[in-house]
């Protein structure tokens, strides 16, 4: 019961969080990759020595790139980041990198997407998200559609997407305060790691409320603010011990696995802690306070 008698502190908490992500994305906006912005990336390491970044900016200058971004990785390598470019542009720029034969390089990852391929990708992400949160209302609505009283079915579906919602926006804002100040970018990963996150955090929801549907159906509380901390009390050990298997093995994806996947795991990690926290804190407290509020009106 103490979640449900503290849920003002829940729900103030969620929304600074949520108020401050959204302002972090209207200032500083999204570091997208070019999975979505459209661009090349090519990666590459040097065999025994490699030349300044300075030199190689200085060589590249002979072609347009645009926004020539060049990075260091490892010891010998460099990650280049530049416009989408022809295979002809292609060739210019190996013989550039080599700086007049002067260094021997081998090639780890190219990548270049066209910016209207990468505008459609973001669309279709965005229309996948808006439909998963669509068919979770229908689902749970038709799961739940013997649960009328005291809350009606569709109100439990419409609380999840909102958690849902809760899940999503404040790791868009955390990402795009890591865009803004070390350059964390949003690619295709990140938007996979969002739909995960979707999966894992409606699940974890579903569950207690399918604790509370079972304890209605049992009535084994004649009040429904009673019912739901019982239902919170039953289901907060099993939730907190899933989340915690699932986060140690994404924890040790970031430490211990490689860089492109690193990401994906940071996101992944702060969906988990988001999601359980929902779960427990938002969701069920969130009908109790609507159900509370029908009864003032």
């Amino acid at each position: 019961m103490f979640i449900i008698k503290n849920r003002k502190i829940f729900f103030t908490l969620s929304g600074l969080l949520v108020l401050a992500s959204l302002l972090a994305v209207i200032f500083w906006g999204l570091n997208l990759s070019i999975d979505f912005a459209g661009g090349t990336i090519l990666e590459i390491e040097y065999q025994e020595t490699r030349p300044t970044s300075d030199d190689l900016r200085l060589e590249l200058s002979e072609v347009d790139l645009g926004n020539l971004l060049i990075q260091s990785s490892g010891d010998k390598g460099f990650i280049l980041r530049f416009r989408d470019i022809s295979v002809q542009e292609k060739e210019m720029i190996d013989e550039l990198l080599s700086i007049d034969g002067q260094y021997s390089f081998t090639e780890s990852r190219f990548s270049s997407i066209g910016p209207s391929i990468g505008r459609e990708l973001a669309r279709r992400g965005l229309v996948a998200i808006i439909l998963v949160s669509l068919l979770i209302i229908l689902f749970i609505a038709f799961v739940f559609r013997q649960v009328s009283q005291p809350i009606s079915s569709w109100k439990y579906g419409l609380i999840a997407v909102l958690t849902l919602a809760h899940d999503i926006i404040i790791p868009v804002g955390i990402f795009s305060i890591l865009g803004f100040f070390i350059g964390k970018e949003i690619d295709a990963l990140f938007l996979t790691a969002l739909l995960a996150i979707l999966g894992l955090s409606v699940n974890d929801t579903i569950v207690i409320f399918d604790r509370i549907r079972e304890n209605l159906r049992l009535r084994t509380k004649h009040d429904f603010e009673e019912t739901v901390g019982l239902s919170l009390e039953q289901s907060f050990s099993r939730s907190i011990n899933t989340s915690l298997t699932t986060l140690v093995v994404l924890l040790s994806l970031y430490f211990l696995g490689g860089a492109t996947t690193r990401d994906f795991a940071l996101v992944m990690s702060i969906g988990i802690v988001l999601g359980t926290y929902s779960s427990l804190f938002l969701a069920a407290p969130l009908l109790v306070a609507w159900e509370a509020s029908s009864h003032r009106k």
